[in-house]
């Protein structure tokens, strides 16, 4: 009766208390028929959107407290297991040892617009997290679960351009993430131009969103600032003149995917597609952003750190004045600094898990790019200045050693550098050597 009287409810705000979502996920999982099955999915979903944070929150623990494996049915698997009731012990126990919340997770995903709804309730769980850790288990199954419904089989490649409908062309403006769009003039002159391209992945019950998509210059050579690139009033290059494919802004779109990989399918499927459109293609590099440089800087050069130099150290005071990329004096001595440090970072800071402390790094190293170059002041923006002290560097996607430095950079962990990076680094190891002992 009162699973009935719940699906007759017209108000969504009727419905949005944690004990009423709790009873229609329990009415959910326990329901056979597709059909009611549907309804009451729905009537969730519209529940949980209307909900306060505080009654979301709720239910979110009452998913990690209330879903999880039945405890009952567990302890019987793991008896028969141990009496050696055959192959299909194990098997139950595989699946008594499933929470409850996925199959409900799953039944959710089958009403319309499901899959994006549960794409921001894992997104109201990133957020709460941090201050409820009892919230793990749900979001591990949001990407258990996740990482199966988006993995390339079911992702779409499809072109940006400025014909693209508006709808999508608005969300590419506002989910940019690395270079800002001002407007839709900025946008058309990274669309509409013969030597740029953009590129994407959708997923069949997403079709208006891009999960993620990469912006790409065609050029004649490597660049090392992206000014360049940006400026509206630039001159057009023909692709078929372009030896170069530039990919200078990746960004993800739905925080609710966040830990489910599909960028490195993305970069690899655009180069393919590149060769294909423009055999004249023969380099394929980033202009990448270095978003955690000047903060490990920050803790390196005020701390007792032996990661730089002395003389590194006290060149790079220069940083302190909020105009020292300004006066070409103070830029060109900290030039030689400030690479020397970026090669460190690169090279030697690791984080807790010994990979490389930058997140865009492990992004393209683990994708089996090489670090190619260090551009100084390759981003003057605020933005740049703030988060890098301008720096940029170039990630190179050589066809032929792809395969071999991803392994390299997962087995064990080694950075792919070109010469001129690791010469930036023995620069500092030699300032070192010469310092006068204290």
């Amino acid at each position: 009766m009162r699973g009935r009287a719940l699906l007759g409810q017209q108000q969504s705000e009727e419905i949005a208390s944690r004990e009423t979502l709790s009873v229609l996920g329990e009415m959910l999982i326990s329901r056979r028929g597709e059909a009611s099955g549907v309804a009451l999915a729905q009537t969730l979903l519209a529940g949980y959107a209307a909900a306060a944070p505080i009654e979301r929150l709720a239910f979110l623990q009452d998913l990690a407290e209330r879903f999880g494996p039945n405890q009952g049915r567990v302890d019987k698997a793991i008896a028969a297991v141990r009496e050696n009731a055959g192959a299909n012990a194990l098997e139950e126990l595989h699946a008594a040892a499933e929470p409850r919340r996925q199959e409900l997770i799953r039944r959710l995903n089958l009403a319309p617009g499901g899959t994006s709804a549960l794409v921001r309730m894992r997104e109201d769980v990133l957020g709460y997290l941090p201050e409820h850790p009892e919230l793990k288990c749900v979001d591990m199954d949001f990407v258990h679960l996740f990482s199966s419904w988006f993995n390339r089989g079911f992702l779409v490649l499809r072109p940006i351009d400025w014909n693209t409908p508006a709808s999508i062309l608005e969300k590419i403006i506002r989910y940019e993430a690395v270079h800002a769009i001002q407007d839709w003039n900025d946008l058309r002159s990274r669309l509409q131009p013969e030597d740029r391209r953009c590129y994407g992945f959708f997923h069949p019950q997403l079709v208006d969103e891009p999960l993620i998509f990469v912006e790409v210059a065609l050029t004649k050579e490597i660049p090392d600032a992206v000014a360049p690139l940006l400026d509206q009033s630039r001159q057009p290059i023909a692709a078929s003149d372009a030896t170069t494919a530039v990919f200078y802004s990746i960004s993800n779109t739905q925080k609710g995917l966040g830990g489910v990989s599909f960028g490195n399918f993305l970069i690899k499927q655009v180069v393919e597609d590149l060769k294909r459109e423009l055999p004249n293609l023969k380099t394929f590099v980033t202009l990448s952003p270095v978003p955690g440089f000047a903060r490990w800087l920050e803790r390196v050069r005020q701390g007792e750190d032996a990661s730089l130099g002395a003389a590194t150290k006290g060149t790079l005071r220069l940083l302190e004045a909020s105009d020292w990329h300004l006066d070409p004096a103070k830029r060109e001595q900290a030039r030689g600094a400030l690479l020397s440090a970026a090669a460190s970072y690169f090279l030697n800071a690791k984080d807790p898990k010994g990979r490389p402390v930058d997140p865009v790094a492990r992004f393209h190293l683990g994708n089996g790019a090489r670090l190619e170059r260090l551009n100084f002041l390759g981003d003057a923006s605020a933005k740049g200045l703030k988060q890098s002290h301008g720096l940029m560097v170039n990630y190179l996607y050589a066809l032929d050693e792809i395969e071999r430095n991803h392994e390299a950079f997962a087995e064990k962990g080694t950075v792919a550098a070109s010469p001129t990076v690791r010469k930036a680094l023995r620069a500092d190891q030699s300032s070192r050597e010469l310092a006068p002992s204290p």
